[in-house]
This record gives C-alpha cells, structure tokens and sequence, in this order.
C-alpha cells in the first residue's frame, strides 16, 4: 500500500513518502527511505514493485552523480527528469522493464524556481504543481487540488501535507503508520518532521 505525494510552494518542492515496505500481505520493514537524493538540489520519491524500485532508484542516482563527476555540475530539474524517463522508456522497450512510478522534485539553482515532474511505469512524464502515487493518491489529489497554494510559504505547504496524510490514515483500510518528509529549496535538501 505505498503512497507518496509532492507539491511545489514558493521557492520549494516538498516531498512525502510512506515508510513502509511491503509485499502482498506482509509488511516487511518499516523505516524504509522512499525518497532518493539524486544531487544538492534534486529529490525522487520512487514506489511500485519492491526489485526494480530499488535497482532503477539507485541506477539513477549513481548516474546522476557520475554526470556531476563528469561535467563538473549538477543536472537541472528538468534535464534529470528528462533523462529518467527517457531511462524508464528505453527499459520499457527491452526485455526488462521497470515497474516503477516516480516523483521529481527539484530547485533550479539557474531561474531560482521549484520544479516537480510526475512519471509513471509507462514513461509518461508531466510538469506539475502538485501530485501522488499509490493508494494515498485516490484520496489526496482532490484535497491537494483544493488547498494547494503556488504561492504558499512552507509552514502553508507542509499544513497541506499533513491534511493529505491525515485524509488517507482515516480512509485507506490499509494507512501507512509514518512517512519520510524531505524538503528542496534554494538551500538545498534537508528532511523536515511533520
């Protein structure tokens, strides 16, 4: 039952995903880390089947860092995203695809905006201001949808969050007990408790 969600305020991106990994009826672990620091001002939260969500996770994040090694600077929001999916496109097409749905969040450090990019199994890939994968997602876009504020501070923001985690403890059968928060800005990534 894997949730995550993400939204953009004024200078941020915050990103939230469940701790909990699981398959079928057994929970396996629950403190597990979602959500991938993939450069100083660059997040993925990553969920779907547990193998390839931690091997496609880790095959962008060295890659991601080999490309800072290589050119000496970081990639921006938008180019990272573009790579991945690109990466989860050409996987798709092979004789392993990944089954993993991603949410990019990023602070362009160049135009000083906040970026979050929505990516499913399929390759699709959309900028957006706010989004969710797994279970949580049925509940929470329509609550972000209604809350969600361009130009709220972060305080604003992680209210919003809070109302999403609260709405999916009190309607999914199956709730998530605690999630990772990380937070992106012109400072970088830093992870923030609820």
């Amino acid at each position: 039952m894997e949730t995550s969600f993400a939204l953009t305020g004024k200078g941020y991106v915050i990103i939230a995903a469940d701790t909990t990994a699981a398959r079928s009826i057994v929970k396996m672990k629950v403190d597990a880390d979602k959500i991938k620091v993939l450069s100083p001002h660059l997040l993925m939260s990553y969920s779907g089947e547990p193998g390839d969500t931690i091997q496609f996770a880790e095959y962008v994040e060295r890659n991601i860092r080999l490309y800072q090694i290589r050119n000496l600077y970081a990639l921006t929001p938008s180019a990272a995203a573009s790579w991945i999916r690109r990466s989860l496109a050409e996987s798709l097409r092979s004789r392993n695809p990944y089954a993993v749905n991603l949410l990019v969040g990023g602070y362009d450090t160049t135009s000083h905006q906040p970026h979050l990019y929505w990516i499913d199994y399929l390759g699709t890939m959309t900028e957006i201001p706010f989004g969710a994968h797994g279970y949580g997602s049925y509940f929470a876009l329509s609550l972000l949808d209604r809350y969600h504020d361009p130009e709220a501070s972060l305080e604003e923001g992680l209210s919003t969050l809070k109302r999403c985690i609260n709405e999916v403890a009190k309607r999914l059968v199956v709730s998530p007990d605690r999630y990772t928060v990380k937070v992106v800005d012109k400072d970088g990534v830093r992870e923030v408790e609820l």
